[in-house]
């Protein structure tokens, strides 16, 4: 017998089969809208796509996101829906986030005992953290305005539907950056005619380390990580440029302002001792995301109102979510959902043999529905 959920896997493992880079999501849009469109919603399309569904006479409304953009990874999985895009995979779930969100809109078109409106957010490029702030710059909350704003992520390594979530900070901001150190190169074998930017990139790298150790709180749960060190050096040749590109992670904004500050410190001395110059860029895409109390209340109450395994207090997430620039414009909740201990459904997040758990799809729908039914309660329950 054909059941939802048989659909819903199917329609998740099609996503995952044909994922999309972030603002090239266009078969997932298609096929998004058309799955709309059929339900019966109101359906937008721009850089997303938002579907509305309306049911009896509330003036409240509430958005639901989901991200839709995949990741530049090349799978390695061994099941029959691996990607059929080289290079790209969707890594992260958000094709089991999509699915849960349609599905639980065709849930609440089929039986609308709510009042008021539902505002679908189906998002592009969250992985770079640009999506949420192109629907915003479109015109999202302005043409569809919402009074609360909820989002759902899966959690590897946490079991099957235990929500959790937290009041406040709930995950970190990203900042990156890039120093370019500009000295002179030289010969390998003369080392004291030139100014070898290798060296004092070198010196930068320690002392960046020392910001998080020494010149924050303990516990602040920053992060301070140097990716990449690329220089024009070779063999026999000391190099005379040094670019050193890195990510910052932050609880707070104003650890945020400090480690920057921090860092702007200690370039400009090391390069000044040393007598070379020095260029620091630091762009903060991603702000911390903010969890709202009402919100927060509400999706705690809808996860225990259907059974789930409930954590209201967890530890904040060290990874960003593009979710903040949402939940800093309107009051919001971004909550957790335990994806699975073992296999492929318990790999980190971002791994080349992640996938989605597809027992979540019905779990995320439900909670979907009864947080809608929870903000939006019909006239007969009011």
């Amino acid at each position: 017998m054909d059941t939802d959920t048989d659909r819903l896997r199917r329609l998740r493992q099609t996503f995952h089969q044909f994922p999309e880079l972030g603002f090239e999501e266009t078969l997932t849009k298609a096929r998004v809208s058309d799955e709309l469109s059929r339900y019966g919603l109101e359906v937008h399309e721009g850089v997303g796509v938002v579907g509305i569904l309306k049911s009896g006479h509330g003036n409240r409304a509430i958005g639901l996101r989901a991200d839709m953009d995949a990741l530049p990874i090349l799978e390695q999985s061994t099941h029959s829906y691996v990607s059929q895009s080289p290079g790209v995979m969707h890594a992260c779930g958000h094709d089991g986030h999509t699915t849960m969100l349609l599905g639980a809109a065709k849930a609440l078109s089929e039986n609308p005992d709510f009042s008021g409106t539902v505002v679908f957010i189906f998002q592009p490029n969250e992985e770079l953290g640009l999506g949420a702030q192109a629907m915003m710059d479109e015109g999202l909350l302005d043409r569809f305005p919402i009074d609360e704003v909820y989002a759902i992520h899966n959690l590897p390594g946490a079991p099957v539907g235990q929500m959790s979530t937290r009041d406040g900070l709930i995950c970190s901001s990203e900042s990156l950056f890039e120093i370019t150190v500009t000295g002179q190169g030289g010969h390998a074998s003369m080392p004291q005619a030139g100014r070898d930017a290798l060296t004092i990139g070198a010196e930068i790298v320690q002392a960046l380390q020392t910001i998080v150790s020494r010149k924050l709180a303990p516990g602040a749960g920053a992060v301070v990580s140097v990716t990449e060190f690329i220089t024009d050096g070779q063999r026999n040749v000391l190099p005379g440029k040094a670019i050193l590109k890195g990510d910052v992670r932050a609880r707070l904004p104003e650890d945020r302002n400090k480690i920057e500050k921090f860092m702007r410190q200690l370039v400009t001395g090391i390069t000044s001792a040393h007598g070379v110059a020095a260029d620091m860029t630091f762009k903060t895409e991603f702000i911390e995301a903010i969890n709202s109390t009402t919100p927060t209340q509400a999706a705690i109450n809808a996860s225990q109102s259907i059974g789930l395994d409930t954590i209201p207090d967890r530890q904040p997430m060290s990874f960003s979510e593009d979710f903040a620039h949402f939940s800093a414009a309107v009051p919001g909740c971004f909550m957790l959902l335990g994806n699975g201990e073992t296999g492929a459904h318990g790999q980190p997040l971002h791994s080349n043999n992640y996938d989605f758990n597809d027992a979540l799809l019905p779990i995320g729908v439900d909670l979907w529905c009864a947080l809608v039914r929870d903000r939006l309660p019909s006239q007969v329950a009011e």
